[in-house]
């Protein structure tokens, strides 16, 4: 294969604010232009570099949406690229950014792209809550390409019910896998504060985590004053932290423009392969199965197919890890034990590294990126997530370079024909007997339970969303037991449905 066709990450920059706040704190066009010097300085550029970039390449980013960001981070850089692309929202969108740009260098279309993004939100919250207007850098001549689609996660019918943020709603997959792996709450907890100890190990070492404390199974799971219930079974230590300052980008060539550059070959981190695909059944509450994601064992299996790698010969993995569900899930369509030696995150993962909106996965890639210079010859598996475990991406990496031409798409043979993908259309009019199979209880700031939520099949196959009763006392009982598989009678009171037992 030519060098001009073979995509290497070159360079990384990160950047994290923990003091930000409204009267304090960096725009969004300063970070992403701070992170672009950052990964700049990181391949041994000089600015005058920059100025060659035929690509750029944003991720979309909450609460700033002037008319061409990617126009105004060339400006900053003084370049004048051919391309330049915006993403839509989801945290998968990273990852398919990189493959992207890395599939034009295959195609011949770039040789030199920056890749970036930031979050803002923390900041953004802040201006909301006190009234305060930002007075951010605005317009950015033309209009980029979109890449992937800004179309919302959760129905209108969703919301009626209380499922409308990634809090209310991953909590139902959660709670569906312990029942099917017959768990008891205790042996559940002990497994969800097992894994993500060892994520908070790895966001201690991290310069950019938001929270670089290192905690104990315990300290997750365990309900407390500081760590209170969210979502049942979530206390808050197992919740993405989303209101971070943070920023990260990569500067991604083909082996002729490294070689032309001069960035020493020590630097290359190559482009393997990868994919992308969305879930069939795109509402949450139409999953035939709760506790399978046959997208996502799509697009992870085509991306190692793609790289030619064995799950068994993936040395790092970054898994995206919103909540311990979202690992568990890759866990079990990847046939990996959560307790696997090599580990899932090379960041700390959204709740400690942080979760900065769209952008995660450029922290990954850049850590990706890091630990795969350290260890030559190693490959590494990035993952993106985006909405309710709904779109997905998926990107090998190594600082080896392949054998083969890298490539990018799903296989021809993919492993859901062999799984249920249609939706369950929610039948808003269904009465009589239920089953459950998942549940949720959300909770007020003051620890008390507030609404249960709960999903399942009627006598009659059909599927049903309903509320149970409100009373605190109910909801206490309801989240004492297990609930998975309990029958009840569902009833259509008002035009809402309600599952009582």
């Amino acid at each position: 294969m030519k060098e001009g066709n073979i995509p290497v990450i070159i360079g990384t920059g990160q950047l994290v604010d923990r003091e930000a706040n409204v009267d304090r704190h960096i725009e969004p066009l300063d970070m992403l232009t701070r992170v672009a010097h950052g990964a700049r300085q990181d391949a041994g550029l000089t600015e005058r570099d920059l100025k060659k970039l035929d690509t750029i390449a944003l991720v979309g980013i909450p609460g700033w949406h002037p008319t061409n960001s990617a126009n105004l981070v060339a400006d900053r850089l003084d370049a004048h690229p051919r391309h330049e692309y915006v993403s839509g929202t989801g945290g998968q969108v990273g990852v398919t950014l990189l493959n992207s740009m890395a599939n034009e260098i295959v195609q011949g279309e770039s040789e030199f792209a920056l890749i970036a993004g930031c979050n803002i939100l923390k900041v953004l919250l802040q201006a909301i809550a006190a009234k305060k207007q930002l007075t951010w850098t605005r317009g950015g001549a033309g209009t980029p390409v979109l890449v992937g689609g800004d179309e919302p996660g959760s129905s209108e019918l969703e919301g009626q019910y209380g499922l409308e943020q990634p809090t209310d709603i991953y909590p139902l997959f959660e709670n569906a896998m312990r029942a099917k792996l017959g768990l008891d709450f205790d042996q559940h907890n002990q497994r969800m504060g097992n894994m993500f100890a060892r994520f908070t190990e790895v966001a201690a070492g991290n310069d950019y985590a938001w929270f670089p404390t290192q905690r104990s199974a315990e300290e997750l799971t365990t309900v407390t004053a500081a760590n209170r219930m969210i979502c049942f079974p979530y206390p808050k230590y197992l919740n993405a932290v989303l209101n971070t300052e943070q920023a990260a980008g990569l500067i991604l060539c083909s082996v002729a423009k490294a070689k032309a550059l001069g960035v020493p070959e020590e630097k290359w981190i190559y482009w393997w392969g990868g994919a992308h695909s969305q879930e069939k059944a795109w509402w949450a509450s139409e999953r035939p199965d709760f506790t399978e994601c046959p997208s996502m064992k799509d697009t992870h299996v085509s991306a190692l197919a793609n790289a030619g790698v064995e799950i068994a010969e993936v040395d790092h993995f970054d898994f995206y890890s919103c909540f311990p569900i979202a690992v568990q899930m890759a866990c079990e369509m990847l046939g990996l034990s959560v307790d696997d030696p090599r580990g899932f995150t090379v960041t700390g993962g959204l709740p400690y590294a942080g979760g900065p909106a769209s952008a995660y996965t450029l922290h990954s890639i850049a850590d990706m990126a890091q630990k795969l210079r350290d260890n030559p010859g190693q490959k590494g598996l990035v993952t993106g997530n985006g909405w309710y475990l709904t779109k997905h991406s998926a990107a090998v990496l190594s600082s080896a370079a392949k054998g083969s031409a890298p490539k990018d798409g799903l296989l021809t043979e993919l492993p859901s024909t062999k799984m249920q993908t249609s939706p369950c259309v929610v039948d808003t009019a269904a009465e009589g007997g239920a089953t459950i199979e998942s549940y949720t209880v959300t909770y007020d700031r003051e620890g008390k339970p507030k609404r249960g939520i709960v999903l399942g099949s009627m006598d009659t196959g059909s599927r049903f969303l309903a509320n149970t009763p409100d009373s605190i006392d109910f909801l206490e009982d309801f989240v004492a037991t297990e609930q998975v598989g309990v029958r009840g009678q569902l009833k259509v009171m008002g035009g809402h449905s309600i599952f009582q037992k």
